[in-house]
């Protein structure tokens, strides 16, 4: 046999040997649903488990402050799905999907990162949590009514590799942004959120995270 003949056999064993030392990731659950494992939080009074979902907040006392429940484990480059319901009868109503983030240390409640944000005025939007304090990027009103279940179950997907981060309503794309400032973390923790000030609100279920 020739040399040149042994290329492409040389180059097939080493896309063989590839295959074996990084196959490919799936999609994993985040959420057992019947237990908080992973997670860490105020499992005492402000999250519980219902019908195999993750709920928050209460709707008949206003929610103190805000209050997540975070993973223990950070997460870089991802693609997240979640299934999120809101209801709220008073005050302001509103949740998110928190990631790239750390706890804060003073207040201890809170959370220092991106936050994919959910409530009148924020629906799909990305915001900036305790740092920049700011929406950084927001969907067309008129899209959300238009895509928006409200007091309903609703689709999420946060999908984020290396700078882009691109949100999804109900299968549609309302956020498509690329972070600007190289200083900001790109891994962190994920967090679900209530908000504090209303009577509301939140359910997740079908936590399912594709590590890319």
């Amino acid at each position: 046999m020739s040399r040149n003949a042994l290329y492409p056999l040389a180059a097939a064993a080493l896309l063989f040997v590839g295959c074996i030392v990084a196959p490919v990731k799936k999609a994993v659950p985040l959420f057992d649903g019947k237990t908080f494992n992973g997670w860490e939080g105020d499992t005492v009074k402000t999250w519980k488990i219902e019908s195999g979902a993750i709920a928050g907040g209460s709707l008949s006392e206003t929610v103190p402050h805000n209050e997540f429940l975070c993973t223990r484990k950070p997460y870089a480059n991802f693609i997240l799905k979640v299934k999120f319901k809101l209801i709220g009868n008073e005050g302001f109503v509103n949740t998110g999907v928190q990631f790239h983030s750390v706890r804060s240390k003073d207040p201890a409640y809170e959370m220092i990162g991106y936050q994919a944000d959910l409530g009148d005025k924020f629906w799909a939007s990305l915001y900036d949590e305790s740092r920049r304090n700011m929406t950084l990027i927001a969907p067309d009103s008129a899209l959300i009514e238009k895509i928006l279940k409200r007091n309903e179950w609703n689709d999420y997907e946060v999908h984020s590799q290396n700078g882009r981060i691109q949100l999804f309503l109900n299968g549609t794309k309302t956020v498509d942004y690329t972070e600007p400032d190289k200083s900001i973390p790109q891994k962190g923790l994920i967090a679900l959120q209530i908000h504090g000030g209303g009577k509301a609100k939140v359910y997740y279920k079908d936590i399912w995270i594709e590590e890319l």
